[in-house]
C-alpha cells in the first residue's frame, strides 16, 4: 500500500538505544572509525557526539526508527565552539590526504554534481557531502554539512589537507558560536547502504523532512511527456501547443503529460505598465528581472477561446515561426554579447555595434508583428484581467486539449519558487510583495559565473512576506487546480538564500516557503502534483521535502554550449549524466530522481534515450514542432504513452565510484538498476568535458573525446539495494543481452567479466537475467521486447509450470514488436493469447516470436511456451 498524500499530525516516539558497541570516537586529535584514524589535526574546538546522546524523539515510521536503532552506534555528530559570535562562522573538522573520496558540491547556486580527489584540499567550495574509501577497514566514512537550529552548513577546502566547515544564518541578525550537531559522520561496508543509513538517521534527527520511502511519486512517473521550454522558450502560446501534441499523436505516440514552461504566466518589469504584460519575449534570460503582476495566466493565454483549435476550421500553425524568432533572438544576444566584450576591450566607437543591435531588434520587432497579424482566432478572445470565464483562458485551453487527446491525463504549468524569476510585482496582487536586494553568499564566489545569478541580483526580488506563503502558493495553485492544471514545475528554487536578511535567515525563510507550499500541493494537486528544479542544495532537500517526492538530478539539457564552444553540442550530454547519475546516490533518499528532458532530433539523442530508458524515472522529450524523431522515442515508449520503467533508480557502479567519468582518459560511466525479472546496467562513454577548479566553469576537454575500454560483469548490480531484486543475485547462471550489438552472452558470477569499447557519446546496454532450470536439461530466460531500450522492462509477469515430463513458461509481456528468450531447447508450441503462433528457435538457444499490439488489452500479450 502506497504511503498517503497528507500524511496525519506528527506523532513523536522517544528513541531507545541498546547497544552499547561504538564505532566513531574522537581521541588524541584524531576521528577514529573502528579505531583507525580518518581526519587528524581535529582541532580542540571540535566536539563529537554520539548519535544515541543527541537525538531522543522522532516523528519518523517505525520501520525507520528501526532501522535508524539498528545502526545508531556507525554515526554520530560533530560540532565546534567559537570565541565569538557570527552569522559565518567557518571551521577545520581536521584533515586527511591521501584518501580517494567522492563528494557533491554545488557548482552553480541551483546545481550539484560530482568530485572526486585525495585530500581535504582538493574538495570544492559548497561541498554537499563527502564520502571516504577507508580500505584499511574494508569501510567508508561519509561526512554530511547539515542544518543546526537556524544554520545551514558546507563543506570547504583548507590547506594542508583540511576539511573546512562553513555555518551560516543568511541574516547578520541570526548569530551563533556554538554548534553541538553542525555535520554528521557515519560510517559502513557498503557504499549504498551508507547513502540510506546516514540520510534516514538524519531525517530521524531534524524531523523536517520526509524520504522517499514515506511518500507518494506523482503518477507521471511512469510516462512519457512532453515539455514545452525548448520548443518555444517564452514564446510558447496555445496554438503552437496543440500542434505540439497533435504531432505526437499523429506519429503514433500520445504523450500522457503536458509541461507548460515558462512563458504563460502574466510578468512585467518595474519599468512597464503594471497592468500590461511584458511584450516579444523570447528566449530564457529576458524574463529573470521581470515579476508576477497577476497570478493567472497571461494574455495571450487568457485570450485563447474554448473550441477554438477544435473545429474543422481550426486555423493552421508554422512550426517554422519559432524557431525563426529563437534564431533571431539568439543572433540578437550575440550581437549583446560583443557589444559587452567592446566594452571591456576598451572600444570607445560603439556606433557599429549599437546600429546592429537596433537593426536586430528592428527585424525580431517585425517578425512579432507579422505573427500578431496573422494571429489565429484562437486567441481573438476576451482579454479582460478579472474574466473567469469558463469559455476563454488556461481552462478553456486544458478542456479542449483534454476532449481531442484522451490519454493526456496531467497538464502542468511551470512557476518560480518566488512566483516569476523577478517574484511579485508590488502593489499588483492583494499579497505583501517587497523588492528585497540579493546577497550572495560568499561560499558561492568558488562557483561557475551564471547569467540568472546576475539578473536576480540585478532586478532583486519581489519577496512575498512569510508570513503569506500559505496565502500565496494556495492563490496560485487553486486558480490553476480549477483551470485543469493537475502539478507544477516548481523553478529557481533557491533564491530563497539571497534575501534572507530581513527574515531570520535562510533556514526560517525556506521553512515558511515550503510549508506554505507543501500545504498547497495537498489542498490542490493530490498531495504530489510536482517536480521541483533549480533546488539542488541541503537546505532544500533538510527542509523542504516533507511533501515534496519528486525532483530534477542534474542541469538543464542544453542542446548546445551556452558558451560557445561547438563541440559542447556533444560533450555536455556526457556532463548531464553524471550529474544525474552521481546526484541521485543522496537526492533518491529524498525525492524520485527526474532526468529532466532532452530532444529527440538532437545529434545526442540516442545517447540520452539509452540513459532515459534505465533511469527508473519519467521520460520526456522537449521537441519543437516538427522536430521529432519517431523511430527513436518509440524505442522508448508504448505507443499508449506509457514506458517500460526500472524498478529502482539508476546509480554508479562501485567501480566508478571514486573514479573521474568525464575527462580521467580511462573511465566509462556505468549505472545500474532493476527490472522485475533481471537487472541492467548502461555503459556510456562521458569523457570529454568537466570543471575545471581553477576557471570555475565546466569546460571542454577535446583530448578525452575518445573511445574507452572497460568491463562490465553481473556482480556491477547491487542486487541487495532492493529486497525483491534480492534473489536474482543469487543466480548460478545468466544470460546477457547487448542491446546495441544485438548479442547473446553467458555468464555466472565466476566468469570473467565482458570487455568492451566504447566510442564517445554512445553506450551499450546489458540485461541480466537469471536462466531458470526446467525439467530435465531445458534451461530458460526471457528476455523481452528487443525493439525497446530497456527490453527486460517489458516482462509484467513470469511463471513457471512443472508436471511431469510437461514443462511450460507464462510470460505476460507489454507492448508491440519482436519478442526475444533463451531457450536450451525448442519449444513444442507457443501460444499468444490462447492462440497457437508460429515461432523461430536457432541453435544458439534464440527463441523468438512477434507480438502485435493490442489496443483492447492495452498493449498486453499473453505469452505460453510448452517444452
Amino acid at each position: 500500500m502506497a504511503p498517503p498524500n497528507d500524511p496525519p499530525k506528527p506523532l513523536f516516539v522517544k528513541l531507545g538505544f541498546n547497544s552499547s558497541e561504538k564505532y566513531l570516537n574522537l581521541s588524541n586529535g584524531n576521528l577514529n572509525v573502528k579505531d583507525f584514524p580518518v581526519l587528524s589535526d581535529v582541532p580542540r574546538n571540535v566536539t563529537f557526539s554520539p548519535f544515541s546522546s543527541i537525538c531522543k524523539y522522532s516523528d519518523a515510521p517505525v520501520s525507520v526508527l528501526q532501522r535508524v536503532q539498528a545502526h545508531s552506534h556507525k554515526g554520530g555528530f560533530l560540532g565546534f565552539k567559537s570565541q565569538e559570535e557570527s552569522d559565518r562562522l567557518m571551521n577545520s573538522l581536521g584533515r586527511f590526504s591521501g584518501r580517494d573520496f567522492l563528494s557533491i558540491f554545488r557548482f552553480k547556486t541551483w546545481w550539484s554534481t560530482q568530485w572526486v580527489g585525495a585530500s581535504g584540499s582538493d574538495l570544492q567550495m559548497e561541498t554537499q557531502w563527502v564520502l571516504l574509501d577507508v580500505p584499511e577497514i574494508r569501510s567508508h566514512v561519509i561526512i554530511i554539512p547539515i542544518i543546526d537550529g537556524s544554520f545551514r552548513s558546507a563543506l570547504h577546502p583548507g590547506k594542508d589537507g583540511h576539511v573546512m566547515i562553513c555555518a551560516e544564518s543568511g541574516s547578520t541578525r541570526v548569530k551563533a558560536s556554538k554548534f553541538d550537531a553542525i555535520a554528521y559522520v557515519h560510517v559502513s561496508d557498503n557504499p549504498y547502504n551508507i547513502m540510506k543509513e546516514a540520510y534516514s538517521a538524519l531525517r530521524v534527527h531534524l524531523n523536517t523532512f520526509r524520504l522517499l520511502e514515506e511518500k507518494q511519486v506523482p503518477s507521471l512517473v511512469d510516462k512519457f511527456g512532453w515539455c514545452t521550454w525548448d520548443a518555444f522558450y517564452l514564446t510558447v502560446e496555445p496554438a503552437g501547443i496543440w500542434h505540439g501534441v497533435k504531432e505526437f499523436a499523429n506519429g503514433g505516440l500520445s504523450p500522457r503529460f503536458l509541461i507548460i514552461d515558462d512563458g504563460w504566466q502574466s510578468i512585467n518589469r518595474d519599468d512597464e505598465d503594471p497592468n500590461q504584460d511584458s511584450k516579444n519575449l523570447v528566449l530564457g534570460g529576458e524574463q529573470m528581472t521581470a515579476r508576477l503582476h497577476r497570478l493567472n495566466e497571461g494574455e495571450k493565454f487568457r485570450k485563447y477561446k474554448r473550441g477554438s483549435l477544435l473545429s474543422p476550421k481550426a486555423p493552421s500553425f508554422d512550426p517554422n515561426k519559432p524557431k525563426m524568432l529563437i534564431a533571431k533572438a539568439i543572433e540578437l544576444e550575440h550581437a549583446n554579447k560583443n557589444r559587452d566584450k567592446a566594452i571591456q576591450s576598451g572600444v570607445n566607437d560603439l556606433s557599429e555595434y549599437d546600429s546592429k543591435i537596433k537593426k536586430l531588434q528592428g527585424e525580431l520587432e517585425q517578425l512579432f508583428g507579422e505573427e500578431s497579424s496573422s494571429s489565429s482566432s484562437a486567441n481573438e478572445g476576451c482579454g479582460s484581467c478579472s474574466c473567469k470565464d469558463k469559455d476563454y483562458g488556461l481552462k478553456a485551453l486544458t478542456r479542449d486539449l483534454r476532449t481531442k487527446f484522451k490519454n493526456l491525463d496531467d497538464i502542468w504549468v511551470w512557476h518560480a519558487l518566488c512566483g516569476a524569476w523577478g517574484g511579485v510585482r508590488p502593489g499588483t496582487t492583494h499579497l505583501n510583495s517587497k523588492i528585497a536586494h540579493c546577497k550572495v553568499s560568499p561560499g558561492l564566489d568558488g562557483t561557475m559565473n551564471d547569467l540568472a545569478v546576475v539578473k536576480i541580483v540585478e532586478g532583486g526580488i519581489g519577496l512575498v512576506h512569510p508570513s503569506q506563503a500559505h496565502d500565496f502558493y494556495n492563490s496560485m495553485h487553486s486558480s490553476l487546480a480549477e483551470s485543469g492544471i493537475t502539478g507544477v514545475k516548481v523553478d529557481v528554487i533557491h533564491t530563497l538564500e539571497y534575501v534572507s536578511e530581513d527574515y531570520g535567515g535562510r533556514v526560517q525563510l525556506a521553512k515558511a516557503y515550503y510549508n506554505g507550499l507543501s500545504d498547497s500541493l495537498v489542498n490542490n494537486f493530490n498531495g504530489t502534483g510536482i517536480i521541483c528544479s533549480m533546488q539542488q542544495c541541503n537546505d532544500f532537500f533538510f527542509v523542504g521535502t516533507h511533501q515534496i517526492s519528486m525532483g530534477r538530478v542534474g542541469d538543464d539539457f542544453w542542446f548546445q554550449d551556452p558558451n560557445g564552444d561547438p563541440n559542447g553540442v556533444y560533450w555536455l550530454q556526457g556532463v548531464h549524466m553524471i550529474h544525474c547519475s552521481y546526484n541521485s546516490l543522496w537526492m533518491g533518499q529524498f525525492i524520485q530522481p527526474d532526468w529532466d528532458m532532452f530532444q529527440s532530433d538532437h545529434c545526442c539523442a540516442k545517447f540520452h534515450a539509452g540513459s532515459r530508458a534505465i533511469c527508473g524515472g519519467p521520460v520526456y522529450v522537449s521537441d519543437s514542432v516538427g522536430g521529432h524523431n519517431f523511430d527513436l522515442l518509440k524505442q522508448l515508449v508504448y505507443s499508449d504513452g506509457t514506458i517500460p520503467k526500472c524498478q529502482y533508480f539508476a546509480l554508479p557502479t562501485r567501480d566508478c565510484l571514486f573514479k573521474n567519468p568525464l575527462f580521467d582518459h580511462k573511465t566509462i560511466l556505468k549505472i545500474w538498476n532493476f527490472n522485475k525479472y533481471g537487472g541492467v546496467i548502461g555503459a556510456f562513454n562521458c569523457q570529454g568535458a568537466g570543471w575545471d577548479g581553477k576557471e570555475l566553469r565546466i569546460k571542454g576537454y577535446p583530448e578525452c573525446f575518445k573511445p574507452v575500454s572497460g568491463s562490465v560483469h553481473v556482480t556491477d548490480i547491487e542486487w541487495d539495494q532492493k529486497a525483491e531484486a534480492a534473489h536474482m543475485g543469487e543466480a548460478e547462471e545468466y544470460i546477457v543481452y547487448l542491446n546495441q550489438a544485438e548479442k547473446l552472452l553467458f555468464m555466472t558470477p565466476k566468469s570473467d567479466a565482458i570487455q568492451i569499447t566504447i566510442q564517445p557519446s554512445s553506450f551499450e546496454l546489458f540485461s541480466f537475467v537469471p536462466i531458470k532450470k526446467l525439467g530435465p536439461g531445458i534451461k530458460f530466460a526471457p528476455i523481452g521486447l528487443i525493439n525497446m531500450f530497456n527490453c527486460g522492462g517489458t516482462i509484467r509477469e513470469l511463471e513457471f509450470f512443472e508436471s511431469g515430463a510437461d514443462v511450460s513458461v507464462k510470460i505476460e509481456a507489454k507492448g508491440e514488436g519482436n519478442f526475444l528468450a533463451y531457450s536450451s531447447e525448442p519449444p513444442k508450441k507457443c501460444f499468444l493469447n490462447g492462440a497457437e503462433v508460429s515461432f523461430e528457435w536457432s541453435s544458439e538457444g534464440k527463441l523468438t516470436l512477434n507480438l502485435p499490439w493490442i489496443e483492447e488489452a492495452g498493449g498486453i500479450s499473453d505469452v505460453a511456451i510448452l517444452f
